[in-house]
C-alpha cells in the first residue's frame, strides 16, 4: 500500500499597476511584445531596482488572511541560474528570508500548513513555433511582481490539491491582489509528489512544473501518483527530476533531473535595503483584512440566508458581483416592505420569503439570461429586482407572468410596475370575471372534474394549468385553486 504525499507552489502575479523593480507598466493582457521594457527589467548594466511598496504590501496582507507570521525583518536574494527569458542572469528573489511564513488554509476542515509566502520578480515569456524551429523572447513579462506560496506536504490526494488551488485563487481575488486568471499566466501551479508505503513520510519528490489549470494539477497530480506507485511495485528505483504536463496526452514527461537549492547559488542582493515590517510605510502590526473572506461568507449565508446547497452556496462565493448584488436586492426589498433599516440577519418568515424569492429568480431565470455572462452585464437595477420580488411576495403577478416582466426588465432596465402596465400584464381582479372562465374551462373538460371528484388530485393540477393558459397567466393561482375547488364541489 503505497501513499502520496503532496506539497504544492503556487505562483501570482501581483495586481500592482508597475512591475516589481522598476516603473514599467504591468499589464497581463497585453498582446504586442516587448512594449512595456526598461533597462532595469532588460538587465542592463549600471542599472539599480527600486522596491515596489505596494506589491510588498499585498503580499502581507495574502499572509495575514492566511493566518501566517509576519518577519520582522525581510530581505531579498539573487537566485542565480541562466535561462532565455532571464536577462540579468539572476532572479531577484527571497530566500531564507520570506515576507511570511507558518501559515494555514483549513480545506474541508483540514488546516493545509503553508510553509511561506514570498515576493520575487517574473521571468520573461518564451514563445516557441515548432514550425520555424525557433523561440522567440517577450520580456513585458519580466520584472512583474510574483508571489510564491509554498505549502508543508499535507496533501493526500488531487482532488485536495485542486481543492486548496481553487480556494487560494477566491481569496486572493477577495483581496483584490490578483485577479489569479490562469488564462494569462498569473497563476501557475507546481506539485511536488512521491509516495511512501508509510503515512505520511516522503519518499523521492517529483515536481510536476507550470500547470495552468485547476483540472490540469487534479489530472497531473491523479497520473504522477499512479507512475509512481507503479514503478514502486516493480521494485524500480524514481528519480528526483522536474516533469512537465502534456494536457492532449494527459501525462507526464520528463524535462530535467531537479535543482538543489544550493544549485541556484543564494546571496543577498547588494543593491536592495532590508525591509523592515514594523516601521513605515508597513506597519505589519497595524495590518488588517477589510474585506470578508470566501470561508467567513460561506458560513453568513448559511446562518443568515438559510443556503446550505453546496451548489448554490458556491454560486455565489465565486461569483462575489453576484453575491453582493444578491443581497443589495434583498436588503433593498425588505427595507421597502418593513420601512427600516436592514437587520443584518433573518428575523421574520416574511424575510425568509423575500430571500427564497431573490435566490430562485436570480440563480434560475437571470443567470440564464446572462448565458455564462457577468452579472455586470444585467441591466436591472437592484431597486427594480426589489420591486419584482415583492410584487411575486405579494401573489401579484403569476410565476408565468414573472417570467415575462423578468426577461422585459432583462432586455430593457425598465421597472416592473411600468413594464405590466404597458404589456397589460396586471392580475385580474374581478372575481366574477375568474369565477366564469373557471366554470368554462369545467365544462371544457368535464373528464379531468369527475376524475378530480373520484379523489385524483392530479387532476385539480391540470385544471388550474388549464384556467391560467386561458388568463395568460393574469389569474390569481390561490383565488383560481379556491374558486375552482368550491365550483367542482
Amino acid at each position: 500500500m503505497y501513499n502520496p504525499v503532496i506539497g504544492l507552489e503556487i505562483h501570482t502575479q501581483l495586481k500592482t499597476e508597475a512591475k516589481m523593480f522598476c516603473p514599467c507598466v504591468n499589464n497581463p493582457e497585453v498582446k504586442e511584445p516587448n512594449i512595456y521594457v526598461c533597462p532595469i527589467c532588460l538587465g542592463h548594466p549600471g542599472t539599480l531596482p527600486v522596491i515596489n511598496k505596494k506589491a510588498v504590501s499585498k503580499v502581507l496582507e495574502a499572509g495575514k488572511a492566511l493566518n501566517c507570521e509576519l518577519r520582522e525583518v525581510s530581505r531579498f536574494d539573487r537566485k542565480s541560474y541562466f535561462y532565455p527569458d532571464l536577462p540579468k542572469g539572476y532572479q531577484i528573489s527571497q530566500d531564507r528570508r520570506p515576507l511570511c511564513f507558518g501559515g494555514y488554509l483549513k480545506i474541508d476542515g483540514k488546516r493545509i500548513r503553508i510553509n511561506r509566502i514570498h515576493l520575487e520578480e517574473d521571468t520573461g515569456r518564451l514563445v516557441h513555433d515548432d514550425k520555424k524551429g525557433h523561440s522567440l523572447v517577450d520580456f513585458n513579462r519580466a520584472g512583474v511582481p510574483l508571489m510564491e506560496l509554498v505549502t508543508e506536504a499535507d496533501i493526500r490526494s488531487a482532488d485536495e490539491a485542486r481543492k486548496f488551488a481553487e480556494e487560494l485563487r477566491l481569496i486572493f481575488r477577495y483581496l483584490d491582489i490578483s485577479d489569479a486568471n490562469m488564462d494569462y499566466g498569473q497563476m501557475r501551479i507546481e506539485v511536488n509528489i512521491s509516495v511512501s508505503h508509510m503515512e505520511g513520510r516522503k519518499g523521492t519528490k517529483v515536481e510536476v512544473k507550470n500547470l495552468n489549470s485547476f483540472r490540469a494539477v487534479s489530472l497531473a497530480t491523479e497520473y504522477e501518483v499512479k507512475r509512481q506507485k507503479d514503478l514502486l511495485e516493480k521494485g524500480e528505483r524514481i528519480i528526483q527530476e522536474t516533469r512537465g504536463w502534456n494536457d492532449k496526452q494527459e501525462k507526464t514527461f520528463s524535462q530535467r533531473e531537479k535543482e538543489e537549492a544550493h544549485d541556484y547559488r543564494y546571496l543577498p542582493e547588494p543593491d536592495l535595503p532590508p525591509l523592515h515590517l514594523n516601521e513605515e510605510p508597513f506597519k505589519k502590526n497595524e495590518l488588517k483584512i477589510r474585506t470578508e473572506l470566501p470561508q467567513e461568507k460561506r458560513k453568513r449565508f448559511e446562518e443568515y440566508y438559510d443556503i446550505k446547497g453546496s451548489k448554490e452556496m458556491e454560486v455565489f462565493i465565486n461569483n462575489k458581483v453576484l453575491a453582493d448584488y444578491f443581497e443589495e436586492i434583498v436588503q433593498e426589498a425588505v427595507r421597502k416592505r418593513k420601512k427600516e433599516e436592514w437587520r443584518d440577519k433573518l428575523g421574520t418568515e416574511e424575510e425568509k420569503e423575500i430571500i427564497q424569492i431573490t435566490k430562485n429568480y436570480l440563480l434560475s431565470d437571470l443567470l440564464g439570461m446572462l448565458e455564462g455572462r457577468s452579472i455586470k452585464e444585467s441591466i436591472i437595477e437592484k431597486e427594480d429586482f426589489a420591486d419584482f420580488v415583492i410584487l411575486i411576495y405579494k401573489k401579484e403577478i403569476s410565476s408565468k407572468i414573472a417570467k415575462i416582466v423578468l426577461r422585459e426588465m432583462f432586455s430593457s432596465g425598465g421597472s416592473p410596475m411600468k413594464i405590466i402596465e404597458e404589456k397589460e400584464l396586471s392580475q385580474i381582479d374581478d372575481h366574477s370575471e375568474v369565477e366564469k372562465i373557471v366554470e368554462e374551462v369545467v365544462k371544457e373538460n368535464e373528464k379531468a372534474a369527475e376524475d378530480y371528484r373520484g379523489g385524483k388530485e392530479e387532476a385539480l393540477k391540470f385544471l388550474v394549468g388549464q384556467i391560467m393558459a386561458k388568463t395568460k397567466g393574469r389569474a390569481n393561482p390561490e383565488e383560481v385553486n379556491e374558486i375552482l375547488k368550491n365550483h367542482l364541489q
